[in-house]
C-alpha cells in the first residue's frame, strides 16, 4: 500500500508497505528495524517474534520513546510482560499490533508530534 505524502517529510514517515517490508521516506527495508521521527532507521536483530528477548526491549528503552508500536509480523501477537520491563518500569507504553497497523499508527502518531518508536519485526523465511 502507498501511503499519501504529508508535511512531516522531514521525520522518518512511513511512505508504503507490503507483507515484505516497508519504505521510509521512499526507501525500502525488508529486515527488523526500529524507527524514530528524527534519526535515522536502526536496524533490530530479531528474526522472528519468537526470538524476543529483554535485551532487545532494552535496545528500544535506550532511544527514550514516550509510545512504542510493536509491529509484530503479518499477524497480531502480544509480547510476554517481563521482556517489556525495561520500558513499563519507565511508564512506557507498549503496544502490539500487525506490521501494517503499526505503520499507520506510527505515523499518525509521529505527525502528532509524539516521541513514538516503531519496532517493526520482518519476519526471515
Amino acid at each position: 500500500m502507498k501511503l499519501h505524502p504529508t508535511n512531516t517529510q522531514q521525520y522518518q514517515t512511513v511512505t508504503g508497505y507490503d507483507d515484505l517490508g516497508v519504505e521510509l521516506n521512499a526507501q525500502r527495508y525488508q529486515h527488523s528495524l526500529i524507527v524514530l521521527p528524527e534519526t535515522p532507521p536502526v536496524s533490530w536483530p530479531v528474526d522472528s517474534f519468537d526470538q524476543l528477548t529483554v535485551e532487545h526491549f532494552e535496545q528500544i528503552a535506550a532511544t527514550l520513546p514516550d509510545v512504542v508500536i510493536l509491529g509484530t509480523g503479518n499477524k497480531q501477537r502480544f509480547v510476554h510482560p517481563r521482556l517489556i520491563g525495561a520500558l513499563t518500569s519507565r511508564h512506557k507504553g507498549v503496544e502490539c499490533m500487525d506490521n501494517q497497523a503499526a505503520c499507520r499508527t506510527y505515523n499518525i502518531l509521529m505527525a502528532e508530534g509524539r516521541k513514538v518508536a516503531l519496532a517493526l519485526i520482518m519476519e526471515v523465511a
